[in-house]
Order: C-alpha cells, then sequence, then structure tokens
C-alpha cells in the first residue's frame, strides 16, 4: 500500500509510534514487520551458530483443502482462510519438511515479525527448564526470588501459578478497550505512546510493584500478560542473564536458525517477555519443530523430553473453562501453552493479531502463522483458523 515510501514518505502513508498509528491497521501491516525501526531493541544474536537450513517437500495440493468454518454453514479453503485472516506468512513442516510457505503484504523469508504473545511459550519454556535443573523452584512463591514484590499482590502467588496464568491479580486483559490493564503494562515498557503529562511507571518493574490482588490465586485460570513479565522477572534474578541471553544460550544456538531475533525493551532495557519477540516465520517453525519432537532438534535433546510431555497433558480443564472461552471448550493451558485435549493431542503458542504456533503430534505437523488481522483477540481467527489447521492435517495424513 505504500507505506513509508518516499524521501519522504508522504503524510498518509507514514507510520509513527508517537501517534500510535503503528498499532492501527492496516498500518500494522507494515509495522508489525519493522518494529526494530520503530522501537528500541535488543538482539538475540544466532552469532557463529551454523544455519541448518530446513529440508523441503513442497506440494501443491493444499491450497484447495476445505472444511466447514466453526459456526459456518458453508465451507471454505485453506486458501481462503489465509485471506480471511490477514496472514502475512504461513509455513507448514510435515515430518520435518516445509510443504507449504506463502507471504504476504511487506513479510519476506527474511524478515523478523512480531509474535507477540507466542513469546510467552519461548519464556515459560525456558522457566520450565530451570525448574527442571532446579534453578527455580516451582512450588516457591514469587517473593523468595524477587523481595521487592513482598507487599504486593503477588507476595503468595508461586512460580506453578505464574506458568499456568492461575493468579488473581488486578488486572484485565481486554485489547479493545485502551483503558484495560494489557496497555497500561504497554505504556510503562515503552510498548505503547504515553500521553501528555503521563506520570505512571516508567519501567514493567515499575508498573508490576503496583498492583495487587483482586481474588484468590489458584482457583482459575486468567490470561495475564503481566505475568509473563513478572516471571521473566525471577529468571533474570535467578540466572544473572537477560532473556536474549538465555534466548540464545537455549535456543539460538541450537536451532540452525537463519536470522538474529530481538525484543523490544523498556526503558532500562528488560525486554518486553510477554509480547515483545521478533524472528522469522521459519526460524519460528523450527522451534515449533523441536517442540514436536519432544524437544529434541539436529540431533539434541534441547528441551527436557519431560517437560514437553507434561505440557501435552495440559492444565486444570475446570479451571481453564472457568475463563469462557466459548470456541476453545475442552482445552486448557500448561505453561503458557495452549492444549486442545483432542484426539491427534494437539498443542499451541498464541499472539494476538494472529500469530500462531500449531503443533498436530498425530499429524506429524507443524503450522506456523503470522499475521495483522485488524482485531486483536484470536476469537475473531479462531473460526476459520482452528478447523482449517485440522483439515490441514487431516490431508496431510492421507499419504
Amino acid at each position: 500500500m505504500g507505506w513509508m515510501v518516499g524521501s519522504p514518505p508522504a503524510p498518509d502513508k507514514q507510520v509513527r509510534f508517537a501517534d500510535s498509528s503503528f498499532s492501527r491497521f492496516p498500518r500494522t501491516r507494515w509495522a508489525f514487520s519493522r518494529m526494530r525501526e520503530l522501537l528500541p531493541t535488543a538482539v538475540v544474536a544466532r552469532q557463529d551458530a551454523p544455519i541448518v537450513p530446513l529440508p523441503r517437500a513442497e506440494r501443491d495440493d493444499l491450497d484447495d483443502v476445505s472444511f466447514v468454518p466453526l459456526g459456518g454453514n458453508g465451507s471454505m479453503s485453506w486458501a481462503e482462510s489465509l485471506a480471511a485472516n490477514f496472514t502475512d506468512g504461513i509455513l507448514v513442516l510435515h515430518r520435518g519438511h516445509i510443504v507449504y510457505e506463502r507471504y504476504f503484504g511487506g513479510l519476506t523469508p527474511h524478515t523478523q515479525h512480531i509474535a507477540f504473545s507466542v513469546t510467552k511459550s519461548f519464556v515459560a519454556t525456558i522457566a520450565a527448564m530451570l525448574v527442571h535443573e532446579g534453578a527455580l523452584d516451582e512450588t516457591a512463591a514469587v517473593p523468595h526470588y524477587v523481595p521487592e514484590l513482598s507487599g504486593g499482590g503477588y507476595r503468595d502467588v508461586t512460580i506453578r501459578q505464574l506458568l499456568d496464568m492461575l493468579t488473581g491479580i488486578d488486572y484485565v486483559e481486554d485489547y479493545a478497550d485502551d483503558k484495560s490493564s494489557i496497555w497500561s503494562l504497554s505504556r510503562a515498557g515503552g510498548f505503547r505512546p504515553r500521553p501528555a503529562g503521563y506520570a505512571g511507571p516508567d519501567t514493567f518493574y515499575e508498573y508490576i510493584e503496583t498492583l495487587q490482588q483482586a481474588s484468590p490465586h489458584g482457583e482459575r485460570f486468567a490470561y495475564k500478560t503481566v505475568n509473563t513479565d513478572t516471571l521473566a522477572w525471577i529468571m533474570r534474578r535467578v540466572t544473572g542473564q537477560t532473556l536474549c541471553e538465555l534466548m540464545r544460550e537455549r535456543f539460538w544456538s541450537k536451532l540452525g536458525v537463519e536470522q538474529d531475533a530481538y525484543f523490544t525493551v523498556d526503558a532500562i532495557g528488560v525486554e518486553f517477555a510477554g509480547g515483545g519477540l521478533n524472528l522469522t516465520l521459519r526460524d519460528l517453525a523450527r522451534f515449533g519443530e523441536m517442540m514436536r519432537l519432544g524437544g529434541s532438534f539436529l540431533g539434541q535433546q534441547i528441551v527436557p523430553e519431560t517437560i514437553v510431555d507434561d505440557i501435552r497433558r495440559g492444565g486444570n480443564r475446570d479451571h481453564f473453562a472457568l475463563a469462557g472461552y466459548s470456541l476453545l471448550p475442552g482445552w486448557s493451558y500448561r505453561t503458557m501453552w495452549w492444549v486442545t485435549h483432542s484426539p491427534h493431542q494437539a498443542f499451541a503458542a498464541r499472539g494476538i493479531h494472529g500469530q500462531a504456533i500449531y503443533v498436530d503430534p498425530t499429524a506429524e505437523m507443524v503450522i506456523v502463522r503470522f499475521a495483522s488481522h485488524p482485531q486483536g483477540a484470536n476469537m475473531h481467527l479462531d473460526p476459520t483458523s482452528l478447523p482449517a489447521y485440522h483439515a490441514l492435517a487431516l490431508r496431510l495424513m492421507r499419504e
């Protein structure tokens, strides 16, 4: 659409952070692939690790795969679903081979796209590894590691309750409400511009310290991005490493990735753990394939298999049901992964505006997607995404 083209770009084609235009559709189709041009970032360096290309076995019979959208009457094709969901890029792995790869809008195979809350699954998987190694005790309360939080809402929250989003923190995640807690967190962390006269928290940590308890912990699932940033604070405190350093050590040095990744950061260089990771689609696929293979990739056991098995078994479905996700019946949430409990045992990492890793172990399939849907919540994409993924799995299993 000609965004940011020209010297200078025409006023009606500019994408800026300060006026929030970068976060409004259709400018998001440019901005989501250019976040480092808008915000301060820190690099997850691939450094000298060798690139290991993903093998290819591309197929030409997938665009016409058909399915019935959730709640719909007529059928839709796989190709039609990509347009309906404002897909920027999508890649399908079957048995470790790329069988389908498409890019739209401003995204290319070598361009990093923001992953939004898919970031949480990366962060929580590292946290689970720290628990497995004994560096973290998942039964310990947050102030055991961060005493600064001993007087607030997190004083009785355990590490496991953070991992499974079971906190009763006074915090609301409503993407359609500019006054919602998620945007207060974002403004504190410099991820959204601040209004004139802003006098609120200046960093993620300062914001976390303001939060109080609203309901009992451990009784119901409630999706709260701030839980991930609190978890990441603990991880940095325990390891003495930044999130970028942890990501490089645990994943980027081992997955054969093609490009650096990067995080958006706040005023003191703290990464946005709840939604600030940017990476390429192929590198996202490598992470998803590693999880499909029980934490193993390129001959290395990167994530202990017991962690992946625990994620696949899922969390408490009764706690999850209390959140009222009508399009996700029978699902649960475990270690910041969404678990379907379907016959295919599929599980997923999900982010606003359509970011996704979808792992179907039964079909030996991984789907990764970047998108710029005009509306944030996944309920706007699930009716034409979840049945499409399953239909594609069935096609691939017909071999």
